[in-house]
């Protein structure tokens, strides 16, 4: 387990900021949910990374998920989603998001050399303010054919063909028996 890289308060990001900028790092943001990690997410962090010397992820808490993308989400528990991502060479640290916390707050605390974003994450207005608390605000392109989100729909939409024909086989067969019954009946 990567335990050194898992920050478990925004205190002690605040203490690690402080060596790095004594060290002259340039420091790099990101966030997301990073539910069912894919190759998307690796390429998006390792290029994230690029931006700079260190690499900060801050990782959306199940709660925090839930309250945005439904009660169905996330599919892999914030622990695990946190352990999977420092297993990502390109991550240095990375650190659960709690729903409760105030807006941006993590990003105020780093004060990023570099936020790293979607073009889904942040509108051009948001862009303009988080780059009064950052030096810069990058929009990374997507990495992947397909998100989460779109596997999880193709996987639902499978298992709903596959329900609607047993359910429609079933069906046949029940009006079929009692088609026989009502027969016998006469």
């Amino acid at each position: 387990m990567n335990e050194e890289k898992m920050i478990s308060s925004y205190a002690q990001i605040a203490d690690l900021v402080t060596t790095y900028r004594k060290a002259h790092k340039k420091i790099v943001l990101t966030q997301g949910s990073f539910d069912m990690l894919h190759i998307g997410h690796g390429r998006y962090l390792s290029t994230a990374k690029t931006y700079g010397d260190v690499l900060f992820v801050g990782i959306d808490s199940d709660e925090k998920i839930r309250s945005r993308k439904g009660p169905d989400r996330p599919v892999v528990p914030e622990d695990e989603r946190l352990e999977m991502v420092t297993y990502i060479s390109a991550v240095d640290h990375a650190v659960i998001k709690q729903l409760d916390k105030p807006k941006w707050e993590l990003i105020k605390i780093i004060k990023p050399d570099v936020l790293i974003a979607t073009r889904e994450t942040y509108s051009p207005k948001k862009i303009a303010e988080l780059e009064k608390i950052c030096g810069k605000v990058v929009v990374l392109e997507p990495m992947a054919t397909t998100s989460t989100s779109a596997k999880l729909r193709l996987v639902q939409l499978g298992m709903a063909k596959k329900i609607g024909k047993t359910l429609s086989d079933r069906m046949i067969a029940t009006m079929e028996e009692v088609i026989e019954e009502l027969k016998a009946l006469r």
